[in-house]
């Protein structure tokens, strides 16, 4: 039985097993800081997480691959998570942050790293939407690399940023279910937007943040990711988002993992969302 977790407390192992082959398709690793420093102007400071650390979580839970997402803590300095990624090249891939100072050599580094898109960040309280020119220039770059672009946005600006998104060139995912207000239900202009997009044949969406748009149980967030589960069965993701930057709750991923069933109720699904789709988005080889 779940119950809300306390900080300090120890996590459990989740109920729900999962099927061989799972992606935590949405994780960080975060310093060691004394090795990896953290950017400068980094909006927030986290606790070190080091690969160690991100590899313990997915032995309890039951987790074989991984999708490293590099965060604005790190800024454009990729290396923590190249490490991480060249410790298991096999389990691993990444998503990387980068700028107009990267050329060809240096994307070209990142691939052969395992990185295989680049993310930007338009939340507000990170920092807000990035320089568009600058934006436009990287999306130029990584388009014919067989990459995607990630995008980290608020719901607010879903409908906003709707006509730029469908006019991007090349698969992009939408993380956290497009970080939408759950009060507002399904019905919201936001949410209806969002779906719209997911049904286009080059938008992936990770129904993942579970626990950044709903409180624990997490029951508000349960319609809004089925939805999208069953509005694009083929191009959704999954993931844990470990260690939660920024999240003023504690939670144990444990309970993430047994919210799959309610996510994606059918096991066809399960299997498309936790194994078959990131293995395709990422070449993850059975």
């Amino acid at each position: 039985m779940t119950t809300a977790l306390h900080a300090g407390e120890k996590r459990r192992k989740p109920d729900f097993i999962l099927p061989a082959g799972s992606c935590d398709a949405h994780c960080h690793v975060f310093g060691p800081g004394a090795v990896f420093p953290y950017a400068p102007d980094r909006r927030y400071t986290p606790d070190d997480a080091p690969r160690e650390a991100l590899a313990a979580l997915h032995d309890r839970l039951g987790i074989d691959r991984a999708v490293i997402v590099q965060a604005s803590c790190h800024g454009t300095d990729n290396r923590a998570m190249l490490d991480a990624i060249a410790w298991r090249p096999d389990r691993y891939r990444g998503v990387a942050i980068v700028d107009d100072t990267f050329d060809d050599r240096a994307y070209q580094a990142l691939d052969d790293g395992g990185v295989r898109g680049v993310r930007f960040n338009f939340v507000r309280h990170l920092g807000g939407a990035p320089d568009m020119d600058a934006f436009n220039r990287v999306i130029d770059r990584i388009k014919g690399r067989g990459w995607h672009v990630v995008l980290h946005l608020d719901g607010a600006d879903i409908v906003p940023l709707s006509d730029m998104i469908r006019s991007l060139p090349l698969p992009f995912v939408i993380d956290h279910m497009g970080r939408v207000d759950t009060a507002l239900g399904t019905e919201q202009p936001a949410f209806q937007a969002l779906l719209e997009l997911v049904r286009r044949e080059n938008c992936w969406i990770k129904v993942c943040g579970s626990e950044r748009i709903s409180r624990f149980p997490f029951d508000a967030a349960v319609p809004f990711a089925r939805a999208l589960v069953e509005a694009s069965p083929e191009r959704t993701l999954w993931g844990t988002d470990f260690p939660h930057p920024n999240l003023k709750e504690p939670v144990d991923e444990a309970d993430l993992v047994d919210l799959v069933p309610r996510l994606a109720i059918r096991a066809e699904d399960r299997q498309r969302l936790l194994v078959d789709n990131p293995a395709r988005l990422y070449g993850f080889v059975a």
